[in-house]
């Protein structure tokens, strides 16, 4: 249409300007001949029809201008009503020199388009609900730092009306000797957490944390579901511990917490984000542990652990590279839905499966395994447990068995949502009453 009209107004400009170039002599009061009228004169001797050769051409040319302009801008305003003269930006005309410039969405616009599709699928009814909890507010927990004045801080954070959703949990066991659970599925491991969450419903936020008397953070801010991983993992006391994908560090404080670990590795491939995890001891934890044997902090490929120390941890944690759900609705700063990083999204769940496989050979035999996202994606999720432990079945000879984690549903229902049709581990997922998560655990025990 925009073509069409250009073409129209040449051609209209045409038209008028031949009209206007003819009729030049005449406006100006020349005597050359016009092209509309023929002169009747009498001899030129005579004076008299002299002046009448001037004035008699205009009359007619007037008025056959007149005759002929009518019709023409009948038609000129007939196409216009056809014609559509909207401006179109410039940028927008397609051409395919200008393909780069066309409106492109944004990392987080295209992460939401890319949830619709496929947990619509996933979630059925469940979806809308969970969609707008991402899109919302989320909701934080505040770790205690058991290497500052805990006491101190545990009654501070009482006094904002929140509670210790861990100890609450080991209260509930306790009090309910008939729930069910056997001492493999108790929480006797991992002790000495404490986390404060407000209750459901309760939009209120924490403080920012604070330099205390001993000159380390009071309280470490943090998704709560986040603390479930190292709850599952069960430690006890004297365990070697690799976090194999620790930064930015708020698993690896809270594995320190514990007061379980003799020995922890801390890897993670990127410098940058092991920088991040450094900052968080140093706030954190004591210089004498930070510097001594109990930490180490590496920086190497995960998916070799299985060579360089295989056979060599009591306990592993897992939490490997997702899309990170949550995140890529809300940033666009590293945002793994931009469009350079499509390649390596693709990629994720082959990069997933190798890091548990990993995880797993580096796990002496008997010892276990809890492998985690923040995503909610089962092909982040339940196929890659399933894929790691085939992988390690056919290459390794290695069998690698799912521990159930079902009571975890029971004893944190108060603080979490679960979605009750995890066939493979546990997820948490977001809802507007406890916008926690997501957060998808797995524990599992590598046979002997």
């Amino acid at each position: 249409m925009l073509l069409n009209s250009y073409h129209f107004g040449c051609s209209l400009c045409s038209l008028v300007g031949g009209v206007w170039r003819q009729a030049e002599p005449w406006r100006r009061g020349k005597s050359s001949p016009s092209p509309f009228a023929t002169v009747l004169s009498r001899p030129q001797s005579s004076p008299e029809p002299a002046r009448a050769q001037v004035l008699f051409p205009v009359g007619v040319l007037s008025a056959l201008l007149a005759d002929m302009a009518a019709p023409v801008l009948r038609g000129v305003q007939k196409l216009l009503k056809l014609v559509d003269f909207t401006p179109v930006p410039r940028r927008h005309r397609y051409k395919k020199k200008w393909a780069t410039t066309e409106p492109q969405f944004t990392a987080s616009r295209l992460a939401l388009q890319n949830f619709d599709m496929t947990y619509s699928v996933q979630f059925g009814d469940l979806w809308p609900s969970i969609r707008v909890s991402l899109l919302s507010e989320q909701k934080y927990g505040a770790l205690v730092n058991n290497f500052a004045a805990w006491d101190d801080v545990s009654a501070k954070l009482e006094q904002l009306s929140a509670k210790d959703f861990v100890s609450e949990a080991f209260s509930r066991q306790n009090l309910e000797p008939d729930s069910g659970l056997s001492p493999t599925t108790s929480l006797d491991g991992s002790p000495n957490l404490r986390c404060f969450t407000f209750s459901r419903g309760d939009v209120s936020r924490f403080p920012p944390a604070r330099l205390g008397s001993l000159g380390l953070m009071d309280y470490y801010l943090m998704d709560a579901a986040s603390l479930l991983p190292v709850l599952a993992l069960g430690l006890q006391h004297g365990d070697i511990v690799l976090d194999l994908c620790a930064a930015p560090g708020g698993k690896t404080l809270a594995l320190l917490q514990t007061g379980c670990c003799r020995n922890l590795a801390a890897n993670d491939l990127s410098t940058s984000r092991t920088g991040r995890l450094q900052k968080v001891l140093h706030s954190y934890v004591p210089q004498d542990i930070r510097e001594g044997n109990q930490v180490r902090v590496t920086s190497w490929d995960g998916r070799k652990w299985g060579e360089l120390e295989g056979d060599t941890y009591d306990r592993v944690l897992v939490d490997v590279p997702c899309t990170t759900d949550r995140h890529s609705l809300h940033e666009e700063e590293n945002n793994i839905f931009q469009r350079s990083r499509k390649k390596e999204r693709q990629m994720l769940p082959m990069l997933q499966v190798q890091l548990l496989a990993a995880g797993l050979l580096a796990t002496k035999p008997g010892g276990h395994v809890v492998y985690s996202t923040c995503s909610l994606s089962h092909l982040q999720n339940e196929y890659v447990v399933q894929g790691a432990i085939e992988l390690l079945a056919n290459q390794y000879n290695i069998k690698v068995q799912v521990e159930d984690l079902s009571h975890f549903r029971k004893l944190f229902m108060d603080t979490f949502c679960f979605f009750p049709s995890c066939q493979v581990g546990e997820l948490v997922i977001p809802n507007l009453m406890a916008n926690f998560g997501p957060m998808y655990f797995c524990k599992l025990h590598r046979l002997p």
